[in-house]
């Protein structure tokens, strides 16, 4: 096939609006949802950000490039966590038209970090006079990176369907120990930057780079950052599967205290974990004999209990915890979420009119310590964190790489949770997906035990072994072994990553500079 070549008196093709390039990554954006669970097509993140690239390359300025940005993102969001809708209107009793509206707020706000992320890539571009290669491997990458770890932090963080965690189970997932899920992210964009390359004269340099990439990857997940300690032992984990809409029930709650007693003690097990407020009564509000009951079957059955529960220390303080029963009738254990959901668990300075809209029980709760002690099982350490909380695996890290109390650090991970509030929808595996990915960055098991799902057990390596269906009732039960030492993301957490981030940043000035003092050629 030859292709025409263009004669230079053809007039010039129309140059696509910026309207157009913001419709063509919104969609792109959207359709990103189906890379990560339960999809799992990993492929089309990398094909989005490629598009991303290209329309802000071919864009004529910082604002048209912000705005294409901002629609990525925003497309991005709004499709990837529409599912919040359901937890606003369904179960917060919100009317729709302003559900509706509060998840494509929710996404206009997101899409601010793509803007600028995207507008300042245009910037630097633009300013430093870079050629292609360098832009697309380095500018673009770093900048795109760098915003979704800012997404994770800024205002308390929300990091849901950031797009390292597309990448948990393809070639990309062996940096997760070393870079962490912010990492990938940046690895997926060089790779899709790499992809713009492919009809450049760098073409084959560009090939290469993407495919020493994946087999880096694939090559770093036959190490074995850490190892066995101790005997494994014996998990049952409750899924008690209580419509959100009848869980503060009255009637609901007495017959949840029977269901979760009766789970309880059913059998015997090393660890007994159940959801996220299984219990949504005060301590104080129980029968007098309930916990005490299930103290005795433990100290009895040489048990041990994680019950998930909210706790009070005064009229206004209120916790969303898990209390820890041991086998030996010691004092109970005590963890306390600290990284809490903004407008379901706080409420954030002059947003109480937004709160109000809806009917959420227990809105308005207290943190807890940013490094808790593990709670001690036979040769295991239990390190708890509920729903939200896996979100931040450099959290999760600095509790492993400097644990409470000069504990040893914890062996094994549980994340308590419940996604009653977002119904049968894509919210619950996404969730799984996610503490896959602790658990590729510390290289502990990850233990879920929730109310509709998915109750798993996730190995060391970000594998789920075991897995209730969600939305039934039931009981997991394995034997679980628990892992010691350090990957470096536990030693480092989000800091290497941000290094290579920046030193892509100066690696292209650095070019740019070079290229200023080369000596003119006549």
């Amino acid at each position: 096939m030859r292709f025409r070549r263009a004669n230079p008196n053809d007039p010039p093709k129309p140059q696509r609006s910026t309207p157009g390039r913001m419709i063509i990554t919104g969609v792109a954006g959207a359709l990103c949802v189906f890379a990560f669970a339960p999809f799992g097509w990993w492929p089309l993140e990398i094909l989005g950000l490629a598009t991303l690239f290209y329309q802000v390359l071919r864009s004529t300025s910082v604002k048209a490039a912000a705005l294409i940005g901002w629609a990525f993102v925003a497309g991005w969001t709004a499709a990837g966590i529409h599912w919040l809708y359901v937890s606003m209107h369904t179960y917060g009793a919100m009317p729709a038209p302003l559900a509706a509206l509060a998840v494509l707020l929710l996404g206009a706000a997101m899409g601010v970090y793509g803007a600028l992320a995207m507008g300042g890539a245009w910037w630097l571009r633009k300013r430093w006079s870079l050629p292609l290669p360098a832009a697309n491997l380095l500018v673009f990458p770093a900048m795109w990176s760098l915003f979704e770890w800012l997404r994770g932090w800024l205002f308390t963080g929300f990091p849901w369907l950031a797009s390292g965690y597309a990448h948990n189970h393809g070639p990309l997932a062996g940096f997760a120990p070393v870079i962490g899920m912010y990492g990938l992210g940046w690895l997926a964009a060089i790779i899709a930057g790499a992809l713009l390359l492919l009809l450049h004269r760098t073409r084959l340099r560009a090939a290469g780079l993407a495919v020493a990439i994946g087999v880096a990857g694939v090559g770093l997940s036959f190490l074995h950052w850490t190892h066995p300690e101790g005997q494994p032992i014996s998990v049952r984990l409750l899924q008690g599967n209580i419509p959100q809409d009848e869980k503060f029930n009255g009637a609901r709650v007495l017959s949840a205290l029977k269901l979760y007693q009766d789970a309880i003690t059913a059998a015997p097990a090393d660890l007994i974990a159940t959801p996220e407020t299984a219990i949504v009564m005060l301590p104080q509000q129980l029968p007098p004999d309930y916990l005490p009951g299930l103290a005795q079957f433990m100290h009895r059955t040489n048990s041990n209990l994680i019950l998930g529960i909210p706790l009070a220390d005064s009229q206004t303080a209120y916790f969303n915890s898990a209390i820890g029963i041991a086998a030996n009738g010691a004092s109970y254990y005590r963890y306390d979420k600290h990284h809490l959901v903004p407008y379901g668990e706080f409420i954030p300075y002059g947003f109480r009119w937004f709160v109000n809209l809806m009917s959420i029980p227990l809105g308005d709760q207290t943190s807890g310590r940013d490094v808790q002690p593990a709670f001690p099982i036979k040769d295991q350490r239990v390190l708890p964190n509920i729903c939200y909380e896996d979100l931040f695996g450099e959290e999760i890290a600095q509790q492993l790489n400097h644990p409470a109390q000069d504990q040893k650090p914890a062996t094994l991970l549980l994340n308590i949770s419940n996604l009653a509030w977002f119904g049968d929808t894509i919210a619950i595996p996404q969730h799984l997906q996610i503490s896959q990915m602790r658990s590729l960055e510390t290289g502990r098991p990850m233990l879920r035990a929730t109310n509709t799902g998915a109750t798993a057990i996730i190995n060391g390596e970000g594998k789920v072994v075991q897995q209730l269906p969600a939305n039934t009732f039931g009981t997991l039960a394995a034997t679980v072994q628990g892992m010691a030492g350090s990957t470096p993301y536990i030693i480092w957490g989000n800091k290497l990553f941000l290094v290579l981030a920046a030193l892509s940043l100066a690696g292209a000035w650095f070019l740019t500079r070079r290229a200023k003092n080369q000596p003119k050629t006549a």
